[in-house]
């Protein structure tokens, strides 16, 4: 009697429209089509780590293959638990084939940025925790999603940036860069100025932050140019190398404080454009 009661309880219709009905029954089967996913996907993803762990593959490669996996597992789970509820798949393509075509016209972007995050996990070519830059702004690639991925800029804001502008546009990938990387500082002095203590105070200001690599090894030791005569100003740039590409306008800012607190205490004067003005008198005859 309680098998049968149980077996009551299940058959219970939820739903029921004409040969269609939707039993407790079904419910629960897709509930464990759905835990049962999570589960596999949980154990996928422990076991690809440890895997991938071994054979030295980075983080962000990594988890582009987790997550194209993960989205590979779902539609599968997607496909059983359509079928377990009673629908047919081949009638449903049928019969939305018409607005399938209506839908693509109007949603081709949604569809290219689909590909374009379908692509961006297969090759590689950006992952997560690079630093890029895109439309002029530097940031650190937070997540990659099939549609879009979040960026987060230097200004600690989140964009939310549609994968088709990784394949489409120009993209500078600054931690697929030689590490360490080179960047630079440029200042102008007074017509003037001793060049010698210029260099030097650049050099030794650049060379005493922490975040400047300080050995010779390569040719990565700090190296000051004298650029230009200017119109103004006599130019100069101090190069150096970092590893900590992302927080690098920080260092900058840094620098540019000591050279200028430098300057100051040393005598050496930053001009500001200026032009000379030039009056001719003369005498105007009246007629």
């Amino acid at each position: 009697r309680i098998m049968e009661s149980f077996q009551d309880w299940l058959n219970y219709k939820i739903i029921e429209f004409g040969e269609y009905s939707f039993t407790l029954a079904t419910v629960f089967i897709i509930l464990l089509i759905f835990l049962g996913t999570k589960l596999l996907l949980f154990g996928i993803r422990r076991v690809l780590n440890r895997v991938y762990e071994r054979r030295g593959i980075d983080r962000g490669r990594r988890f582009a293959m987790i997550k194209l996996l993960q989205y590979v597992v779902w539609t599968i789970a997607l496909v059983f638990i359509i079928q377990t509820a009673g629908f047919k798949i081949t009638i449903l393509l049928a019969g939305s084939a018409a607005l399938l075509v209506g839908l693509g016209l109007g949603l081709q972007q949604i569809f290219q940025d689909l590909v374009s995050g379908i692509f961006i996990l297969i090759e590689g070519t950006i992952q997560r925790d690079d630093v890029i830059e895109i439309d002029g702004l530097i940031g650190k690639i937070l997540t990659i999603n099939l549609r879009t991925s979040t960026v987060l800029t230097r200004d600690g804001i989140v964009l939310i940036v549609p994968n088709h502008k990784f394949i489409v546009d120009n993209i500078i990938n600054w931690s697929h860069s030689a590490t360490p990387t080179r960047f630079k500082v440029s200042v102008g002095v007074a017509y003037g100025s001793d060049v010698d203590k210029v260099m030097r105070i650049l050099l030794e200001c650049t060379v005493c932050h922490d975040k400047v690599i300080k050995s010779n090894e390569d040719g990565k030791y700090p190296f000051v140019r004298f650029v230009d005569f200017g119109d103004s100003a006599l130019l100069f740039e101090v190069y150096f190398w970092s590893r900590d590409i992302f927080p690098i306008e920080s260092t900058k800012s840094d620098i540019r404080y000591l050279i200028d607190k430098r300057f100051r205490e040393e005598g050496v004067i930053i001009p500001f454009p200026q032009r000379d003005l030039h009056l001719k008198s003369g005498s105007f005859s009246k007629e």
